[in-house]
């Protein structure tokens, strides 16, 4: 199984990365919502779990997260917002979009490892 980090980042990439590597899960990366498009394009069936940020270039997380929503083959690939917008009228929004969990920076590659395990039924 991989994940699919969605940041504009590299540093929130690489903790990610960490993270992916502690728990043995694979990593694929992505700098904005079109870039990630065109990664799950090719590697979607070996995705279980995108960490998505917001505010990105171009697409940004949110248009990113209703467009893999709408698609036959993504909808189902669980989504965990991981970003500093923490306003609820925004977390609401996100979940109302179809993320499962809402994560807001700055975090610590711990937090990350356990909200990473509970977003796929493995944590507490």
């Amino acid at each position: 199984m991989k994940i699919l980090s969605v940041d504009d980042s590299a540093v929130i990439r690489k903790i990610v990365r960490g993270a992916a590597e502690v728990l043995e899960f694979g990593l694929l990366e992505a700098g904005d919502g079109q870039e990630a498009l065109d990664v799950l394009e090719k590697e979607w069936k070996n995705v279980g779990l995108v960490l998505l940020d917001w505010n990105m270039p171009g697409m940004d997380g949110l248009e990113f997260l209703k467009a893999i929503k709408a698609h036959r083959d993504y909808a189902g690939i669980p989504v965990m917002m991981v970003t500093t917008e923490s306003e609820k009228e925004n977390i609401i929004k996100a979940i109302k979009a179809g993320a499962i969990h809402y994560m807001t920076k700055p975090f610590t590659i711990e937090e990350l490892i356990k909200r990473i395990l509970q977003c796929l039924g493995r944590g507490e």
